[in-house]
């Protein structure tokens, strides 16, 4: 299976109190002015985005040092290999919101570096809501089968290092007008490459955690030595 058969993603509405959350503002102790000029960004980010994605099913084996997908690329360190417990095959799968998103965030940055923040934000929760839903997709095309959450690049000991190859295998420039910068940046900037696990049967199914969530580095639960919720 491959991304031929990618359906279409829309976005048609985005969660604010997660915008929030990515702002560093826990949702109730936003007044109504932010909560005005984020539901205004969101609009915004809404009429921009263009999103694109591409996917491929892979077999796994697992190395000492290691996951090693069936084309042979070897996604190292740790941490993956123990989160793909179970799992014998994975879903690989690149988006993107397209290249209207930074577009829209330049532009914002020249006038109002406030709402520029919000967009991004506004941005960010964007394309966590479309892999939310390839990921949903996804598991439909693998009935009776259990999903740990998605991983990737960047996560734990997974390294940036594997976006260009997981790109190539994908055939994402072509199909999902997505590349890799020499320091292994996505461009568009809003844009994911992830691997979501295939396991036969029932495994346990961790919560997500910090490691990947675009507002570790500005959070005020963490700060106050706690969570958001988030699983």
């Amino acid at each position: 299976m491959c991304g031929d058969d990618s359906m279409p993603i829309t976005l048609t509405q985005l969660n604010t109190a997660e915008v929030l959350r990515y702002m560093g503002c826990p949702p109730e102790k936003a007044d109504e002015a932010l909560t005005a000029q984020v539901e205004a960004c969101a609009r915004e980010v809404l009429g921009a985005v263009r999103p694109r994605w591409s996917w491929r099913a892979v077999s796994l084996t697992f190395e000492e040092h290691g996951v090693r997908l069936e084309n042979g690329l070897l996604l190292p360190g740790q941490d993956l290999k123990a989160h793909l417990t179970g799992c014998n095959r994975a879903a690989v799968f690149c988006a993107t919101l397209g290249a209207e998103a930074d577009a829209l965030i330049r532009r914002a940055e020249r006038l109002d570096m406030g709402r520029a923040l919000t967009l991004d934000c506004c941005a960010s929760a964007a394309i966590e809501a479309v892999c939310d839903q390839i990921e949903a997709e996804l598991q439909e095309k693998f009935p009776g089968c259990s999903f740990p959450f998605r991983y990737s690049p960047g996560y734990g000991d997974l390294p940036l290092e594997v976006q260009g190859p997981i790109l190539e295998l994908l055939d994402a420039p072509r199909r999902a007008g997505l590349c890799a910068t020499a320091n292994h940046l996505l461009t568009p900037r809003k844009s994911v490459t992830a691997l979501l696990g295939v396991a036969e049967g029932e495994i346990e199914r961790a919560k997500r955690s910090c490691l990947g969530c675009p507002a570790q580095g500005s959070c005020q639960y963490r700060k106050a030595g706690g969570h958001c919720g988030i699983s």
